[in-house]
């Protein structure tokens, strides 16, 4: 084969070594996997790895040979990115957040859009170029701050409600940006109005169609090929209509982000979206990082090393401004301050979606690619500082706490749809336990791969999701995170015995309880660390001989009290952890 012929093979193999083994090292060192593809995506741009190649002629090869290819790819990531934004979104979590995300994300979205393109308008800038550089510079990055507050354990903590609020108002916002790009792409004022009057008439029929399309047609069909029971025709089916919806939509003038957004949408009404997530992740984190790595690769780093500090000035004033209107909201909305001061300094860079809107922007015309080159380098310092304003935000939020009394009121739970148990396994078990999480408005999720029995259950109403328990993605779409306890209830133990050792893997500190078939199960699930091992057979003849005690005379208390402790020498004789402590605080409960 010729070198031309071995380019592609050479840039696929680039991406993938950028993502397989670069990046884990990257990671290693707490670097988020999108600033890190920006930076690879830097070094091997012209500005480094181009003057490197002078010097070093056997550089010239690691670079990609054509970028057009991929630039394909790397916009799928971006479809994939607002298909799993619309599978996030449910008319119910917006009701409960309508609050933080309407009120203080409108107008977090409407304030900075509006100071940072006056500021823009101020600097030189055209009216249509400013708009579009204001709005692209009032979003923040979604991925790089709920990662890191993911790995602070910190979502529900006040700043990052308030944070999750606005960035859920902000990717909700990326939709009629692009449409009014779109829209604006006229010769004439008049054709300018034509086009967005159009642009949200077909938006308006495209919700029409999430409500009619979405809730009867796509769950029978998801229906019908889950009851295949293979993942492979399942993801085939459900990448066949984000990326179907994606180009449905460019027939009627849309982009196929915003198609694959209303794709989301349609799905995330039906039992199938956690599965659906935990599916698309992979492909959505490796054609996402091939599109950072493209806009590192295109970066003008002559820009930067020829007006240095007017860059850097634009950087700091950027973050500056934005981080005050939301501190400001803060104040007018009577939230902590502290938090919003942490939320303040997380939000205020750039983010991921301010490089589709003014790639957007320069494929209208809209702004000259010179002209958008120093707001791109200006978004790119801003994101690689987040992880720096998060320690400085931590910093000072640990200052504050340690000055300050600490409360005696517990922090509420965050807003949303986290549950404190997840059921694994929606038999007449895992029905039982629903009905009994319920009568004391405790909130659960339940999960099964029986399509049928899943599509039952949530029509009685039930909080079920088809997927596989024993996928740890599926597992952390569900809330693995946060969960108090993980109930697995399903009759098949080589799958309980995977799902224990994944969920134990991830959450060590997690309550597991796993129903077990016979002595030697239970056994082997309390050495894999199981809380509790429930043999059903043992319960049943726990249940007869409290019921025979009670009806021979036996006092209630006693009887409950001799049970409790049968239950316990079963547990010591099946490798139990010591219960003692347990069973004398449900002794004290019981009135002899």
């Amino acid at each position: 084969m010729t070198s031309e012929s071995l380019g592609p093979y050479k840039d696929a193999l680039i991406v993938l070594g950028t993502a397989g083994l670069i990046m884990p090292a990257f990671l290693r060192f707490g670097i988020n996997s999108i600033l890190g593809f920006l930076l690879i995506g830097v070094l091997l741009g012209p500005h480094v790895l181009g003057e490197a190649a002078s010097f070093f002629p056997v550089l010239a090869g690691l670079g990609l040979t054509d970028t057009r290819d991929a630039t394909g790819l790397a916009e799928l990531g971006v479809v994939f990115l607002l298909f799993l934004i619309g599978l996030e979104l449910s008319f119910e979590r917006l009701k409960t957040m309508r609050r933080l995300v309407f009120g203080f994300g409108g107008l977090q979205v409407i304030l900075s859009t509006a100071a940072l393109g006056s500021l823009a308008k101020l600097w030189g800038y055209s009216a249509v170029e400013a708009l579009v550089i204001g709005a692209a510079l009032g979003l923040s990055s979604t991925a790089i701050v709920i990662q890191l507050l993911s790995q602070q354990k910190r979502t529900g903590s006040q700043a990052g409600r308030i944070s999750f609020g606005i960035l859920l108002m902000q990717d909700l916002a990326v939709i009629p940006m692009l449409l009014f790009i779109t829209a604006m792409d006229a010769p004439e004022p008049k054709s300018i109005l034509v086009n967005i009057a159009w642009a949200l008439a077909i938006a308006c029929v495209a919700a029409l169609g999430i409500i009619i399309v979405g809730r009867k047609i796509l769950g029978p069909i998801l229906r019908f090929v889950a009851a295949a029971r293979s993942s492979d025709l399942f993801l085939a089916a459900v990448l066949f209509i984000a990326l179907g919806s994606g180009v449905l939509a460019t027939t009627f003038g849309l982009s196929m982000s915003l198609g694959a957004f209303i794709a989301g949408l349609l799905l995330a009404e039906t039992e199938y979206r956690r599965a659906i997530e935990a599916m698309i992740e992979p492909f959505k984190g490796l054609l996402l990082g091939l599109f950072f790595l493209l806009v590192g690769l295109n970066l003008d780093l002559s820009l930067l090393a020829n007006q240095a500090l007017p860059i850097m000035f634009l950087a700091l004033a950027f973050i500056a401004v934005k981080a005050g209107i939301i501190f400001l909201l803060t104040m007018a909305f009577r939230l902590p301050k502290r938090s919003g001061f942490e939320a303040a300094l997380l939000l205020g860079p750039g983010g991921e979606f301010a490089f589709v809107l003014v790639a957007s922007a320069i494929a209208a015309g809209l702004i000259a690619r010179e002209a958008a080159s120093p707001i791109l380098l200006v978004v790119t310092l801003s994101m690689f500082a987040i992880p720096a304003l998060s320690f400085l935000a931590t910093h000072i939020r640990k200052r504050l706490e340690e000055m300050k009394p600490v409360s005696k009121t517990a922090e509420m739970p965050p807003e949303g749809t986290e549950a404190k148990v997840i059921i694994a396994g929606f038999g007449r078990v895992g029905t039982m336990i629903a009905d009994m999480l319920k009568e004391q408005e405790l909130s659960y999720i339940a999960v099964d791969l029986d399509a049928k029995s899943v599509a039952t259950a949530r029509a009685k109403g039930y909080v079920t999701y088809f997927g596989n328990a024993s996928e740890l993605p599926f597992l952390r779409a569900c809330g693995l995170a946060t969960a108090r306890t993980l109930a697995i209830t399903m009759d098949d133990p080589a799958r309980a015995d995977e799902i224990l050792r994944i969920a134990r893997t991830e959450r060590p500190d997690i309550r597991i309880i796993v129903r077990a078939r016979d002595v030697n199960h239970a056994k082997r699930l309390y050495t894999a660390g199981a809380n509790e091992a429930v043999l059903e057979t043992v319960e049943a003849g726990l249940q007869l001989a409290e019921a025979i005690l009670v009806e021979t005379g036996v006092p209630m208390g006693l009887a409950i009290a001799a049970i409790h402790q049968r239950r316990d020498d079963y547990r010591k004789t099946l490798g139990s952890p010591n219960r003692r402590e347990e069973l004398a605080r449900a002794r004290k409960r019981v009135k002899l």
